[in-house]
């Protein structure tokens, strides 16, 4: 009989697992009795169970790159994982983990009765990294143009976004906080422009250098000023081809009647320092 158990009769039957334990035998006649304990170990294949071995693992990157996976089976099983398209090597080269350990490893579990597989997905977390900003069309701006400044960065699980920028109203950020957007540029809008990437692992920041040029507006105030002299130089010069043609009524074209031979007479006079020439033209 199993050890506290009901007495069994001899009999044969299909070995399960539930057979082992502390058996007492007792053999028994007219002249008394005899007893022994037996102890049964039964012996079975290897199997893995998700409680043992779940099926997907989330690592740190930086934390020591250990994969552990529990089977059962008697004799104990040994069990080996290696990530799949490594061959044999059980992981990466390096002792902690990597965003290379991510991916699908499979864990062989192998005894004298057999072997069973269960593949295991493992994903790695780590904090931003390759915060890079672009500034579009240019980080050169012209005074009144729009511009945006976009922020990327590399990270699991995906960072949330936060920015420090020069003071000014004119400012729209994106639904996902990834870039803000500048109508109207100012001076008030030149200036650093810092966007810090957070994740639950840590926070890394870029900056980008963002210059309002008001060169052109400079250069279009001058050849204002410039169009205005000039517009009274032709005027005055005008005027002394109006008086030298007095004579004669009717429209003129200078440039077409420079040098032709329509004018009736070329003549010379000094005044003051420099020498002024005039031409007196016939009428078409």
């Amino acid at each position: 009989a199993r050890d506290g158990g009901a007495p069994r009769t001899r009999g044969s039957r299909a070995v399960s697992r539930a057979d082992a334990g502390r058996y007492v035998c007792r053999a028994t006649n007219k002249h008394g009795s005899a007893v022994r304990s037996v102890v049964v170990t039964v012996e079975y294949e290897p199997s893995i169970g998700e409680t043992g071995c779940p099926a997907r693992r989330l690592w740190v990157e930086g934390t020591p790159a250990e994969l552990a996976c529990a089977a059962s089976g008697n004799p104990p099983p040994r069990v080996a994982c290696a990530k799949l398209g490594d061959g044999q090597d059980p992981s990466p080269v390096s002792p902690n983990v990597t965003r290379a350990h991510a991916g699908t490893y499979q864990c062989r579990a192998t005894n004298t009765h057999g072997s069973a597989l269960r593949n295991v997905t493992v994903a790695v977390e780590y904090s931003p990294a390759a915060v890079s900003l672009r500034v579009l069309p240019s980080a050169n701006v012209s005074r009144g143009a729009s511009f945006s400044v976009e922020c990327r960065a590399e990270g699991l699980p995906t960072p949330t976004y936060g920015w420090a920028l020069p003071p000014a109203p004119n400012l729209r950020f994106a639904a996902d906080n990834r870039s803000v957007a500048v109508a109207a540029a100012a001076a008030a809008n030149r200036g650093l422009y810092t966007c810090t990437a957070t994740n639950r692992h840590g926070r890394r920041a870029g900056s980008v250098m963002v210059r309002v040029d008001e060169s052109r507006l400079a250069l279009l105030a001058s050849l204002g000023s410039l169009g205005a002299v000039t517009a009274v130089g032709l005027a005055a010069a005008g005027g002394y081809y109006l008086k030298s043609t007095a004579c004669k009524k009717g429209e003129y074209n200078v440039r077409d009647a420079e040098g032709s031979s329509e004018a009736a007479c070329l003549h010379r006079q000094r005044r003051d320092r420099g020498e002024v020439y005039g031409i007196q033209l016939t009428q078409p």
